[in-house]
């Protein structure tokens, strides 16, 4: 592993250390510009429930911290923090870990059975730095040790194992290195903020918050169908993003490398911002998030060089606390792409959780797309139905050790059903939480 990758290594692992370290120093968080406590924890604000958000504010604007989602999308403002917070030297640190080990079996023909760990580590830190906030920050995951095909999963088309053949009925693994980040804001009075936020690797202005970030979906240890159309475009090599938020609203927009991730898990790409992005957010209340973007993407594909991408989005999240610790989040998500040169499809995504008290998580999800690009050539409208339940035991402050289980349908054209036959899919899984 190189010098930069050892140093990323060391970086992340070190804020997580220091997040988990369960002491903050004596410095009060409340005198530090950008780090407004607001009330007491004994009398929350009324748009920002106790234990969900803390009265923090982000590092892109003067709002509440749980607006923040991957890269710079956003979040209900009600969305539980999930990450365990510490104080160093001035800065705010963060770290959060959720790690699946998985048993994963896709049945019929085009099925396969596979054991593999998933999931993700990060860190985050922010602090005051001149007359704005910075902050910084890396995500680690553990898929790059899965091998290079990644796990069994049916209807999911995406990115390549050996750059000479497409990954079909397989979810590709992500890269070790997920997120390297950082940002600066500037806050004008109580509601408006501009910021500007750079990654190597990082996320571009673009559809909803990925799937592991938003609380509908970090539970679910299988990546959507619909990832190609939503939200692939959360680990990119190069990304700049220059963004203004008005009280509820925000627009921004990207400059950002076109290319997805290639085979090769362990390293750092590099490429021109040959891509642009254009995404408009509100959260009209504190339960509610909707964006709409659009994005034009350079040569994205490894295996069909020349063909560029256009692609729209549009999401809306609702999340609800339920008592003290529980809450419920449903997302309703819409993604459409057009090759250039080449076909249309689209795809669209319900999933919802349910967790009353963080002991027992119901969860569910289904997709509708229009696949192009599976075993038999053509134009393919599929479905997938997904629901499954865990449950947790606090083993330590802020760890949970849990088991669960899921169960997957399909609805599949005729055409399809020589491929497939009329699966069932099913997988078993032990995970640990941090935060």
């Amino acid at each position: 592993m190189n010098l930069l990758s050892r140093r990323s290594l060391a970086g992340c692992a070190g804020l997580l250390l220091a997040a988990l370290g369960g002491q903050a120093e004596a410095q009060d968080m409340a005198d530090m510009p950008g780090m407004d406590m607001g009330p007491p924890a004994s009398s929350p604000a009324p748009s920002q429930p106790a234990g969900h958000g803390d009265g923090m504010t982000g590092a892109l604007g003067p709002y509440p911290m749980s607006r923040e989602g991957s890269g710079t999308s956003w979040l209900p403002d009600a969305t539980p923090q999930a990450g365990v917070m510490t104080m160093a030297g001035g800065w705010m640190l963060m770290g959060e870990s959720l790690i699946d080990g998985a048993y994963d079996h896709q049945g019929g023909p085009a099925g396969d059975d596979k054991t593999f760990v998933s999931g993700m580590v990060m860190g985050m830190a922010q602090r005051s730095w001149g007359p704005g906030v910075i902050g910084l920050r890396a995500m680690l995951s553990p898929d790059a040790f899965m091998g290079k095909d990644g796990y069994p999963l049916l209807l999911a088309t995406g990115e390549t194992a050996n750059g000479r053949t497409p990954l079909i009925d397989r979810q590709h693994p992500h890269d070790l290195f997920m997120e390297l980040a950082a940002s600066y804001s500037i806050a004008f009075g109580a509601h408006d903020s501009v910021y500007v936020y750079g990654g190597l690797p990082g996320e571009p202005a673009f559809g909803p918050p990925a799937f592991m970030h938003r609380t509908s979906g970090e539970d679910i240890p299988e990546a959507p169908i619909s990832h190609h159309w939503l939200d692939s475009t959360h680990i990119t090599f190069g990304v700049v993003t220059a963004g203004y938020a008005h009280g509820p609203w925000k627009i921004e927009a990207s400059a950002f490398n076109g290319r997805e991730p290639d085979q090769h898990r362990f390293d750092i790409e590099t490429g021109a911002l040959d891509s642009q992005s254009v995404r408009v957010s509100v959260n009209p209340s504190s339960h509610w998030a909707f964006q709409a973007s659009w994005a034009r993407l350079t040569d994205p594909e490894q295996l069909e060089p020349g063909v560029d991408q256009d692609r729209l989005s549009a999401s809306a999240i609702y999340t609800r606390p339920i008592g003290a610790s529980g809450v419920w989040s449903t997302t309703l998500a819409y993604g459409w792409k057009r090759l250039r040169p080449g076909p249309a499809s689209d795809a669209w995504l319900l999933e919802s959780e349910f967790s009353p008290d963080r002991r027992w998580t119901l969860f569910g999800r289904a997709e509708r797309v229009v696949e192009t690009e599976l075993r038999t050539p053509g134009h393919y409208t599929v479905a997938k139905l997904s629901v499954g339940v865990i449950h947790d035991w606090l083993v330590a402050p802020h760890i949970r050790f849990g088991l669960g289980g899921l169960v997957s349908a399909y609805d599949l054209p005729s055409a399809l059903i020589p491929d497939y036959g009329r699966p069932l899919s099913t997988m078993a899984f032990v995970r640990l939480k941090v935060g």
